[in-house]
């Protein structure tokens, strides 16, 4: 793992909580894109050191809606800064780790993503995330 590149945010509304991070806390929105492979609508939020992925579900087959439903708003993942993703999913089966993905799937910004099952993170859901193929 390299860093932490975003923590994911669960929310029920983009719109109505951006204005939290950009007027309230002096944040600003790097981008808002949708990804239809999770059906959700995501902003990028430049926090500094990390950004902030707010997820907004798109429908009710949509994961971060299950999350919201079941656990309300809130930190849903951390996304660790990978190369050689593919790699890196080998090596963490190898060592017992369950990854929820068979292959990566494409994500937002185009990355490579791949998720860590959180019964094999002590609670956590973790996200691979491999920009390593990307230009910029």
């Amino acid at each position: 793992m390299k860093k932490v590149d975003h923590i994911g945010i669960a929310v029920r509304n983009l719109d109505e909580t951006i204005p939290y991070y950009t007027e309230t806390l002096g944040l600003k929105v790097l981008k808002i894109e949708e990804v239809a492979s999770e059906s959700v609508r995501v902003a990028f939020i430049d926090a500094g050191n990390v950004k902030l992925e707010l997820l907004e579900p798109m429908s009710e087959q949509s994961a971060i809606h299950t999350f919201i439903e079941k656990k309300g708003e809130g930190i849903h993942h951390i996304a660790f800064g990978v190369e050689g993703i593919e790699e890196r999913m080998i090596e963490l089966r190898e060592k017992g780790i369950r990854i929820l993905n068979e292959q990566p799937k494409i994500g937002a910004g185009g990355a490579k993503v791949a998720f860590v099952h959180p019964k094999s993170s002590f609670g956590v859901l973790y996200e691979l995330c491999d920009k390593s193929g990307l230009k910029g």
